[in-house]
């Protein structure tokens, strides 16, 4: 059960980093602004877990319920977990998000264009 803060103390929702050196995982919690990220938190809204599994995926589970009532109790949200929020569709997609995919999509055409001069390059060469 979460305890009852003093009305004068600013939330944040934020990432809290746990796990191994090179196995992290995240919970998303809410704390005091000032407080350091991995004290005990107000409340625990979900977790993350960055690493892929087998398919490719990498899991979220957020409990919006708890994360309805903590905005509206006038919690801040941190950078982070507003991006994963507008990418999960709770929060409207942050601009960066389309800026990131614009930079991949050109990014993977110049790859094509370059493998596929190669290859001409290659087929050229061997007549």
């Amino acid at each position: 059960m979460p305890s009852i803060p003093d009305k004068s103390t600013r939330f944040m929702i934020r990432l809290a980093r746990w796990g191994c050196t090179n196995r992290p995982f995240y919970h998303i919690v809410v704390l005091p602004n000032r407080k350091p990220r991995n004290m005990r938190p107000h409340d625990q809204l979900g977790s993350i877990d960055p690493m892929t599994n087998l398919y490719g995926e990498v899991l979220v589970s957020i409990n919006f319920d708890r994360l309805k009532y903590w905005l509206n109790r006038g919690a801040h949200i941190s950078k982070p977990v507003e991006h994963m929020l507008g990418l999960a569709g709770f929060l409207p997609v942050h601009p960066t998000s389309y800026l990131q995919a614009m930079r991949n999509r050109k990014k993977a055409e110049q790859q094509i264009a370059e493998s596929m001069k190669e290859e001409k390059k290659s087929v050229g060469g061997q007549s």
